[in-house]
């Protein structure tokens, strides 16, 4: 199997300083980040650490649906996936991703909404993204489209 790479050029302290992520495996895009844009509602047009993260949690987590689902007989026409993932303080200093939240909205044929949350939270399970966050809390709400 594949390994993947991202690389990040940081310059300065954390509060002033910024540095540049490159992801470099599929060379589609190096983006700005700064402290002061993940910590604040607004990220100013740069990503954090929390969004890439989000971004590789709901895209995992919906290849594992899909697999799942086609497993039990239900291949899905479509999948809706979002996640939220926090950034707070650690009670034992620094910061802590608190908490994931993963949504998702399925489009699929002959599987009712109870059998669809059954395989909504095995694939949150078993997805190998949750299972690298095994330390932090992740939730899931499921429903059918």
């Amino acid at each position: 199997m594949p390994t993947r790479k991202a690389r990040t050029a940081w310059n300065g302290t954390l509060e002033q300083g910024s540095g540049q992520v490159e992801l470099t495996s599929s060379g589609i895009g190096t983006y700005e980040v700064s402290f002061p844009s993940r910590s604040a509602d607004e990220a100013g047009g740069r990503t954090s650490p929390e969004e890439l993260i989000a971004a590789a949690h709901s895209s995992c987590y919906a290849m594992q649906l899909s697999a799942l689902l086609g497993e039990a007989g239900f291949p899905p026409q479509a999948l809706h996936v979002s996640a939220e993932v926090g950034l707070g303080p650690d009670p034992a200093g620094g910061f802590q991703i608190p908490d994931i939240t993963l949504t998702v909205s399925g489009e699929v044929e002959g599987i009712d909404e109870a059998k669809f949350v059954e395989v909504a939270q095995a694939a949150k399970d078993t997805c190998p993204v949750s299972k690298a966050l095994a330390g932090t809390s992740i939730s899931l709400e499921a429903s059918l489209a």
